[in-house]
């Protein structure tokens, strides 16, 4: 049975406020507490929503440990030493929704996500609500914006269930190119899995996430998918023992594995208590809880271009949750959500 999942707090600085240390650029430290990338926070600030000691805050502003720094009117707690952000992996099941505002109500998995004290969990592109299989969080603005931005073309892999089979001509026309309303669309690894009956199973593989483009590459043929399950997205796999419903927080080696692969710093771990350390890696089925009611922390505009560039993954071992990236060219494509 899976251990219950032990919160860990957000680690606040621990040295003396000194007015006199060297100022560090206010969009960086709010990056580093998780609130989206640096071209993100750029954007809020630029907003007008931040205030350092009363005042508003402009582009470029620097800011020393003992400033006082809010969005809206809600006090900040920046980190001035970085910390290693956190990474939780989690198996969606099917009737979740991945947004944080849904006029419908339905569950979400943000109603699901641990608490973190400062910043907030970035989901890791999108599942629809009929998709299952891996969602990765993180409290790292940039390293969300690394796995997501077109540029990157980052890997995503699924296993699809089809009512029929493909043909030799179906197959090579999903990985030539398939036009769809918003675009040609491709996969750029198709493989058969077998099957019985009506159900035939295949791995499909592409570096863009479009809104339901697996789904709809299919469709475009006439072919219904019944079931559709992502398995690995970039060098992160869904682990065979993360149960649906299920997550999973990566250890500090894990993680900073990640920020290496994404081209990121690895700043040093957080202090954890021993109970703490040993929650990390384990399974945890993880409890209800209400939704928040708080202002969104960052606007909804996504970055235009990314802040720096970095390899993508392209091999893994199934089962494991990280292998070793390797290199991979990148070129701008459209972005949106996945499966």
């Amino acid at each position: 049975m899976a251990r219950p999942f032990k919160r860990t707090p957000t680690a606040r600085p621990t040295r003396a406020a000194n007015p006199d240390a060297p100022p560090q650029r206010l969009h960086k430290l709010l990056a580093l507490a998780g609130l989206g990338s640096r071209r993100d926070m750029e954007e809020l600030i630029a907003s007008g929503r931040i205030t350092v000691n009363g005042e508003v805050a402009q582009v470029g502003a620097g800011v020393v440990p003992g400033d006082v720094v809010r969005l809206d009117s809600r006090i900040l707690h920046l980190a001035y030493e970085a910390e290693l952000p956190r990474v939780l992996l989690y198996h969606k099941p099917e009737g979740e929704i991945v947004s944080q505002d849904d006029p419908e109500k339905r569950a979400t998995v943000f109603d699901k996500l641990p608490h973190v004290r400062s910043g907030r969990w970035v989901a890791i592109g999108r599942l629809d609500i009929n998709t299952s299989g891996l969602l990765i969080f993180t409290t790292s603005g940039e390293l969300a914006n690394h796995f997501m931005h077109p540029r990157y073309e980052v890997e995503r892999e699924y296993a699809v269930r089809l009512m029929g089979e493909l043909t030799d001509a179906q197959m090579l026309q999903l990985t030539q190119g398939v036009e769809l309303d918003d675009g040609m669309a491709q996969f750029d690894k198709i493989q058969d899995r077998g099957g019985e009956g009506a159900n035939h199973w295949y791995e499909v593989m592409l570096k863009e996430g479009r809104n339901r483009e697996v789904r709809r590459l299919f469709e475009a043929l006439g072919l219904m998918v019944s079931r559709l399950m992502r398995i690995r997205f970039g060098p992160v796999n869904l682990p065979a023992r993360l149960k649906r419903g299920q997550m999973l927080e990566l250890p500090p080696k894990d993680v900073a594995g990640l920020l290496e692969w994404a081209g990121l710093a690895v700043p040093r771990s957080p202090q954890r208590t021993p109970k703490e350390r040993e929650s990390l890696g384990k399974t945890f089925t993880p409890k209800e809880r209400k939704p928040s009611t708080r202002t969104p922390l960052s606007p909804a505009s996504k970055p235009k271009t990314p802040s720096r560039s970095a390899p993508a993954a392209k091999r893994r071992v199934r089962g494991d949750a990280m292998n070793p990236p390797t290199q991979q060219k990148r070129s701008d494509r459209n972005r949106g959500r996945g499966g």
